[in-house]
């Protein structure tokens, strides 16, 4: 069953091991095929070391399990939430990487400061609010979802495809698991640059609209020059 996307979710996490944003069993990449309505997970708790396409777990959209041997993994009512939600993202990667957690874990956005941002994300990547004590009891894993896609309601989940989730970490979404882990592996990326850059000078602002403008579109606009046509 989805052999096809099965091989490319446990390649997308095996990348975020490789990359070393992943420690241990922190961490998780999902694919979404939008035909069938299927998703494919990592399995809870098992290491990546061992992980093999055949471990990984498939479920429908209300998260009954259709094909694994293995329970899924705890983040996957997160995962489903945002799948409603962002009705682009066939991709979807949860990690506990160093620096853009501990902007989590500051309670900060990470600030658009330069280029490198701009080439991914068009702005600041955001924060969620905090979770009330009333949703962390009822739906843990649910409720980290919708603070997420409340979160987006007055943004563009594929212009800013990441998100911090307030002490916790950051979860980021694509057009496919492969898409979901690059954009996770440019988050902590730029989420180390923007700190660095603030130790330097606290007093560092948001980078110019134009330049941000410039950035992002001329890779990800109608009007797009980066690359090969």
């Amino acid at each position: 069953m989805l052999e096809e996307l099965k091989t490319e979710v446990l390649e997308a996490n095996l990348e975020l091991h490789r990359k070393g944003l992943i420690i241990y069993t922190w961490g998780n990449v999902s694919g979404f095929d939008r035909e069938s309505g299927l998703v494919v997970i990592k399995p809870s708790g098992i290491p990546y070391e061992r992980l093999k396409a055949e471990d990984l777990t498939v479920l429908d959209l209300e998260g009954r399990k259709l094909d694994g041997r293995y329970y899924p993994s705890s983040d996957t009512p997160t995962h489903l939430v945002l799948y409603r939600a962002f009705p682009a993202a066939r991709g979807i990667a949860h990690s506990h990487s160093h620096y853009a957690t501990v902007w989590a874990q500051a309670k900060r956005p990470i600030p658009a400061l330069g280029t490198t941002h701009a080439d991914y994300f068009y702005g600041e990547v955001p924060l969620t609010r905090a979770l009330t004590p009333e949703e962390i009891g009822r739906g843990y894993e649910v409720e980290t979802g919708r603070v997420i896609a409340e979160r987006f309601e007055s943004l563009d989940p594929e212009k800013i495809p990441a998100v911090l989730v307030y002490a916790h970490g950051p979860f980021t979404w694509g057009q496919s698991s492969t898409a979901a882990v690059e954009n996770m592996i440019v988050l902590e990326e730029v989420a180390r640059m923007a700190y660095d850059t603030l130790l330097l000078n606290p007093l560092a602002g948001a980078m110019q609209k134009e330049l941000l403008d410039k950035h992002y579109l001329r890779k990800h606009g109608e009007s797009r020059y980066y690359g090969q046509k």
